[in-house]
């Protein structure tokens, strides 16, 4: 089975066609999207301001995942928090259609080391490596039991959540040594 069998894939929007260049253009605002909020749960979600009033087409949707299309690959899920967020061009959309799959499952295979792999043999660019939706259909992914899929998103829920309070403490660490220095710079 493919990635394409299971799912309809489609590019985000090209929002330079859409953004406003002054005040005067602005119809509408809107939070989007970016490559800051992939790992980011506290990142806040960029503004967008646009020369028009954008079709819903253009915004994710619970379960829907978002790939990025250009190197580091990496997958999304979407969950109740980003929800209606602008989705921008350098990410593809991906709905699973079958419910044999569930969504954070296919997003957790998506950032598989296996995966990377099949996107190197089928990228194009030279600078900055990137894919495209034929690409990403042409993935193979095996169908296992719904419950071995619960089962693998929430240990790949876990690692992320350890992901997360690791990053915090490195950044708490950083600030107590900071203390410290200063407090023994200022004593001498």
């Amino acid at each position: 089975m493919l990635i394409g069998d299971i799912a309809d894939i489609r590019s985000g929007m090209v929002i330079t066609r859409k953004k406003a260049m002054n005040k005067n253009e602005v119809k509408a605002t809107y939070d989007m999207f970016t490559l800051k909020n992939i790992d980011s749960l506290n990142e806040p979600f960029e503004q967008f301001q646009s020369n028009d009033v954008l079709s819903s087409q253009h915004f994710t949707e619970e379960g829907d995942i978002l790939f990025r299309l250009n190197y580091p690959y990496s997958a999304t899920y979407i969950d109740a928090s980003k929800k209606q967020l602008l989705i921008p061009s350098t990410f593809a959309v991906i709905k699973v259609q079958v419910d044999l799959f569930l969504p954070e499952y296919v997003a957790w295979y998506l950032n598989t080391a296996f995966v990377k792999k099949e996107l190197e043999k089928g990228q194009s660019g030279t600078k900055i490596p990137s894919t495209n939706k034929a690409t990403l259909s042409a993935i193979p992914i095996e169908q296992i039991d719904i419950e071995q899929q619960r089962n693998i998103v929430q240990l790949y829920k876990l690692h992320l959540q350890e992901k997360q309070l690791l990053t915090s403490l490195i950044e708490e660490k950083e600030k107590l040594f900071q203390a410290q220095t200063n407090k023994v710079l200022q004593g001498i």
